[in-house]
């Protein structure tokens, strides 16, 4: 049976080989890991998906400043373990994480990855039009999600 829960500090070796295996070493290079360094997820917004003990899944939601937007979260990485996938695993995080978000007051979320499949949560790169990050991305990798209805207007 798969659980889902908050992350505890007890995870985070077993968090970091998942994104190792997901990622690869190449992970510590991209723009929004450079945005996460140095920081802590937001308080509450770190998530684990174990089954039979072991951690299989992981998600977090980051705290980051949008410029004239104000405050927003940036969510990743999502990792899933390989021979878990395709199970509704990161369905089920991404879920779990925009709704505590929007429990805590959070207006909006950022993330840089899929658009199709981000698509299904509401994520449209049209909400990250004004915005920029410190580094490369794929605009059309760069979404947004607006909890509070206009809260990245004029971002």
């Amino acid at each position: 049976m798969i659980r889902l829960r908050r992350e505890a500090p007890a995870h985070q070796p077993a968090r970091e080989a998942l994104l190792d295996a997901c990622f690869g070493p190449e992970r510590f290079a991209k723009t929004c890991e450079l945005l996460r360094r140095d920081s802590r997820p937001a308080p509450g917004l770190a998530f684990a998906a174990i089954e039979n003990r072991t951690l299989i899944g992981t998600l977090r939601l980051w705290p980051i400043t949008t410029g004239s937007a104000g405050a927003a979260l940036l969510l990743g990485p999502l990792g899933v373990a390989g021979d878990r996938r395709s199970r509704g695993i990161g369905h089920s995080l991404v879920t779990m994480a925009i709704e505590a978000a929007t429990r805590r007051g959070h207006q909006a979320i950022l993330l840089v990855g899929d658009a199709p499949y981000y698509a299904r949560f509401g994520f449209d790169a049209r909400f990250t039009l004004g915005l920029d990050l410190p580094g490369p991305v794929d605009r059309a990798r760069f979404l947004g999600l607006e909890l509070v209805a206009g809260a990245l207007a004029g971002a």
